[in-house]
This record gives C-alpha cells, structure tokens and sequence, in this order.
C-alpha cells in the first residue's frame, strides 16, 4: 500500500524534528491551514488524512481494521517511521490526541510530545468521571446521525466549531461534515464518542501539551484537568474561546502556547 495515497501525505518545512498534525472527526488536513505555516521554518510538517477522510483513498477504508482506534494508531506509526525525521511531536486535534495517544503506546518512543487540541479520552461520564455526556446523550446522537446524517452535520457542526463572530468557520466545518462519506462517519462517529482511553493515557510520561478552550461543548474543561492529573509531564493550557476547533478559531493562541511549549522541549532535549 502507498501511504501517500492511501492518507493523502503532505510533507512541507525543514527542521530537526517533525511535527505531524492529525485531524478530528468529520475534518481533514485542511483544517489545519491556519495553523500549520507558523512552523515550517522551525520543523518538518508531516499532514495527511485519516483513512476515510479529505483525500485519502477510500478504497483503503476497513471497516474491521477501523472498528477501534487502534487502526488509525497503526496507521500513524507506518507514517512516523517513513516520512518523519529526528523527534517527533505529534499536533492531535480531538480524538486523534487519543489515536496518538495509543501509537504511543504501541511503540513507546516513537512520539517524543504531543500537542493534543481538544482532547478527551472518554465522552460519557461515569463513577466521578465528567466526560460532559450522558450515555443516553451518545446514544441519541448517534441515532441521530444514522437517520440523517447530512441534516445532522448541518445543525451540529456551526455548534461543534462554535466561534460566533466567524460564521463562515462554521460553514468550513460543515462542508467538510458534508463531503465525508456518511457511512464512513456514522462508523467513525461511534468508534469515536463510544471510546474509552482513560487507561490508555493514565501514567503516559510522554510530554504533553492539553490545549483547551474556555468553552467547548465536546471537551468541557473537566476533562482537560483530568488529563492534566493523569498525563504526568503535561503542561495545560486554557485558550479563551468557544468552540471545539481552537486551530481555527483562535489560531494566535494556540501557536502561542505551542511556541512556548516546543521551546522548552527543544531546551530539555538539547540538554
């Protein structure tokens, strides 16, 4: 198979490490555009698309091999060991700092940070836990979504990007919902929200960024604490903004924090 078909690769930039952006649910790597410039000077940029989304070839999508997280974390670490050079810090937005978090996991070292936008490692609150969604909250919403998937993207994705005073973000959102192949989604949809990686990024000692917004109706601030208290070398950061897409609402921010963030890890790993 050829990656670079198969996850529509774009590689961009020059630098010792790479920085590998991955993208969230119903996006593609174009929702990185207003981001991933400000680090081309600095590092490699590696962006593709996950299997099923943008411009990857379709014709690759297995629904046995994409019924868990785990075949999107497989198909990171074949990109990582062939197109990224030096350390590699991976950029995650939304469920992709989970599918990072689990290529971790599959083969500890090959990711030196991350930067995870909009994380959590579970959806659906339970015994303490605030994951910001009743089980019948999910289960509502994925019904919702088999019955009717493009008026389902056309409502809910303006409110997952949130951002009032930059409409047409939200129309971005939704035209990319739009083009994803529904079936596709509805499968990635549950694999996503019916995840749980609470044991996946407990005690992970890989440094870590958690870039969260004030006001995100997918990942309330309850869960960016959580995994700043489980992910024990994370650094968390609040990005005023409402939205779950900080990468585009409030780029500025974002590389701000990025920026500060990399720099002390190119410091520690200079030393």
């Amino acid at each position: 198979m050829d990656l670079q078909h198969r996850n529509n690769i774009k590689v961009m930039g020059d630098g010792p490490s790479t920085l590998i952006f991955s993208h969230g649910f119903g996006c593609d790597q174009t929702m990185w555009s207003y981001l991933f410039k400000n680090f081309t000077s600095r590092f490699r940029v590696v962006m593709y698309d996950l299997v099923g989304a943008g411009q990857s070839d379709l014709s690759a999508y297995d629904k046995a091999k994409y019924n868990s997280l785990a075949g999107y974390a497989q198909d990171l670490g074949e990109i990582i060991d062939q197109y990224a050079t030096g350390p590699v810090i991976l950029v995650g937005h939304s469920v992709s700092a989970m599918i990072g978090a689990l290529a971790d996991r599959q083969s500890p070292g090959r990711i030196a940070a991350h930067v995870m936008i909009g994380p959590s490692p579970c959806y659906i609150d339970s015994n303490g836990y605030v994951g910001g969604f009743t089980g019948e909250d999910i289960h509502s919403l994925l019904d919702t979504l088999d019955s009717n998937y493009l008026g389902w993207s056309s409502t809910m994705a303006p409110v997952i990007m949130g951002a009032p005073g930059q409409p047409a973000l939200g129309e971005e959102l939704t035209n990319s919902f739009c083009r994803t192949e529904p079936e596709i989604a509805k499968q990635f949809a549950r694999v996503t929200f019916m995840s749980d990686n609470r044991r996946d990024v407990a005690g992970l000692t890989t440094p870590t960024l958690i870039l969260q917004s004030t006001d995100d109706l997918i990942a309330p601030v309850t869960v960016g604490e959580y995994l700043h208290a489980v992910l024990p070398n994370s650094t968390y950061r609040l990005v005023d903004n409402v939205g779950h897409c900080p990468h585009m609402s409030a780029p500025s921010a974002c590389t701000e924090a990025m920026d500060s963030f990399l720099s002390a890890w190119e410091g520690a790993h200079d030393d």
